[in-house]
């Protein structure tokens, strides 16, 4: 492998906010230079799984390294392609923490988005060189003088600076190559160092066991070495090393100052550690771990069940698996008497939580049934001790409870100037509490509300788009616990609790989504030959209440005529029978009825 010394070396990874055209860049620019031909490869060529395809989203940041001819040198280019989503902020992190600079791209037609700016503070942080380019210019709804005034307003970049390109056709993005050399920093690094490289990402292989992807801050990396993972506190052999281009390129050794994979026969998934720091076992001694980047924070959380109790096994397996290769969300087992053994598993929000079951149901072809997501809570207790609870059925009587604390996000929303009012509406609903507005330009404004996690992973993004037409967009970041008058909702079936269908909400609604929840209940559940009575409850306080009314046989078809106190005495037999039934006859709720009421949170309420 040819290899340019360091300052012919750039690392540098695109940012933007969802659907900004980041992977369709990235396709221009391995055609640009050479790596593939045009026309010979699939679009999103980086987003290499199915569902990224499907969905036009990257889900997993992919690295790939890069040969240019400029001027008679080759420069070496390690490029990282990263998510968009809000949820996805983790990845993007952690792509940063290995590069020097960063394009920060923004639609023309769609101008600076709420990612857009979470996304550029996050490589601001970090300390990287930001190179702004214009994507997009090409469209003929663009608006380039809008797009390029928000940058200046928000952002606070020079429109001066800025690269206008069209990832689709090409237009411009040679110049954005040649702006990247020019602009980024060359890495520091001293090859002769003891070795010390960021361990930033990594994959499963079923016959090379883990695959570890590795930034080089010192020394260098070859095949027969001893490494040690500092945090792991484990020693492995390298096998093999390399570039990524896209697909496994072996090489002689990795340097400072650049990006590879390592296959060093590590077959324990729990050793691997994504931040952790990667030294020479021989040379560890006084070697200070990396920094390496915050550990992600699973806010959301739902329970995910085996359809078919026989494949439990196989989906601890999945979840063994895609824990290593998304690092960012956690799992524990747990029982449910509704739907047996499964795993109670904490996600960065909705979009992460329902493409995490997808791939599992794709990966390891499961059938899985997954419960309402519910949010993280504090709660201060009466003895002075603070306690995190994940699901409903852990907290305590409220008589131990001195203060009940929800998370709460800063929600940054940007959406055109006339849709404010009804979007200002939706947030007060959702008990949200105004902090400012910001005018990006006459057409379109930022609105920064403080709203409850637990009112926005429901329903809350489909309301936003619904109330702007599709325009408006979403980003958010947890700032801490506050109280409020939050109550646990018991539903009893036939006077029985029902653990699995707990919820946690604030008292004024607690009547209205107990109610719904009981009428979806009677219109799933299976009449019996006895009346079951459903009901909802706070403590010890029923607070609604449906009845599930009994089959009946009719015992007086044979009597036709005759004396009304036989009939009494038949409709006296049949009443003692239904009383003696329920007494010891039990409610079964089938599954399908338990996930018709699982889903009802989040949707409408139904016409009365």
């Amino acid at each position: 492998m040819a290899r340019g010394p360091l300052q012919h070396l750039r690392n540098f990874s695109i940012v933007a906010h969802i659907d900004h055209g980041k992977s369709t860049l990235a396709d221009r620019i391995l055609e640009i230079t050479g790596l593939v031909r045009a026309g010979d490869h699939a679009d999103q060529m980086l987003d290499d799984m199915d569902l990224e395809r499907e969905r036009g989203i990257t889900i997993k940041a992919r690295a790939v390294c890069l040969h240019y001819p400029k001027d008679g040198v080759e420069y070496v280019l390690n490029l990282i392609d990263t998510p968009g989503h809000v949820d996805f902020t983790y990845e993007v992190s952690r792509s940063l923490a290995a590069c020097e600079g960063a394009i920060l791209l923004v639609d023309a037609t769609q101008g600076v988005e709420a990612q857009t700016v979470a996304n550029a503070y996050l490589a601001i942080e970090a300390g990287l060189d930001i190179v702004p380019v214009l994507n997009k210019v090409d469209v003929s709804t663009a608006n380039t003088q809008r797009a390029l005034e928000e940058m200046r307003t928000v952002l606070g970049i020079d429109p001066a600076t800025v690269l206008w390109a069209s990832g689709k056709t090409g237009l411009g993005v040679r110049e954005v190559i040649d702006a990247v050399i020019a602009r980024v920093r060359p890495p520091d690094g001293d090859p002769a160092a003891p070795l010390k490289a960021l361990l930033f990402d990594a994959v499963y292989d079923t016959y090379r066991g883990v695959i570890i992807y590795v930034r080089l801050i010192d020394g260098e990396l070859r095949p027969k070495m001893h490494i040690r993972l500092l945090g792991a506190k484990a020693e492995y052999e390298v096998l093999e090393v390399g570039v990524l281009r896209p697909a496994h390129e072996p090489g002689t050794r990795l340097r400072a100052g650049e990006s590879g994979y390592v296959v060093a026969n590590i077959k324990a998934l729990g050793d691997v550690r994504i931040g952790d720091t990667v030294v020479e076992a021989d040379r560890a001694e006084g070697v200070v771990a990396l920094p390496g980047y915050r550990e992600p924070k699973p806010m959301v959380y739902c329970g995910l069940y085996p359809t078919y109790p026989k494949d439990y096994e196989n989906l601890r397996k999945a979840l063994d698996t895609l824990a290593l290769n998304d690092a960012s969300f956690t799992y524990v087992p747990e029982t449910s008497e509704a739907l047996g053994f499964g795993f109670r598993c904490g996600f960065l929000g909705l979009l992460h939580m329902e493409v995490v079951q997808e791939r599992l149901e794709r990966d390891a072809d499961l059938d899985l049934v997954q419960t309402a997501p519910n949010v993280t809570y504090e709660i201060l207790r009466t003895d002075g001790a603070t306690t995190r609870v994940e699901k409903p059925s852990d907290i305590p009587e409220s008589n131990f409870i001195a203060e009940f604390r929800e998370p709460i996000a800063r929600c940054n929303l940007i959406l055109p100037a006339e849709h404010i009012g009804a979007l200002m509406t939706i947030c007060q609903d959702k008990r949200g509490r105004y902090v400012r507005t910001e005018y990006l330009s006459p057409e379109r404004v930022m609105l920064v509300y403080d709203l409850p996690l637990g009112e926005i992973v429901f329903d809350f993004y489909d309301m936003l788009k619904s109330a702007t037409r599709g325009y408006g967009t979403l980003d958010y970041e947890i700032k801490g616990y506050e109280a409020a008058d939050l109550v646990r909702l018991r539903m009893l079936v036939n006077a029985q609790e029902v653990d699995a269908l707990s919820m946690v909400c604030h008292r004024d609604e607690a009547e209205r989504r107990g109610r719904r929840i009981l009428k979806r209940l009677r219109k799933a559940i299976p009449r019996h030959l006895f009346s079951v009575p459903l009901q909802a409850a706070i403590g010890g306080k029923i607070v609604a209440r449906e009845t599930i009314a009994p089959l009946r046989k009719d015992v007086l078809a044979k009597c036709y005529g005759g004396d009304i106190t036989r009939k009494r005495k038949l409709l006296e037999k049949q009443k003692k029978g239904k009383k003696r039934m329920k007494q010891v006859g039990s409610v079964e709720i089938p599954q399908e009825a338990f996930l018709s009421v699982l889903g009802s949170d989040g949707e409408e309420e139904e016409n009365e």
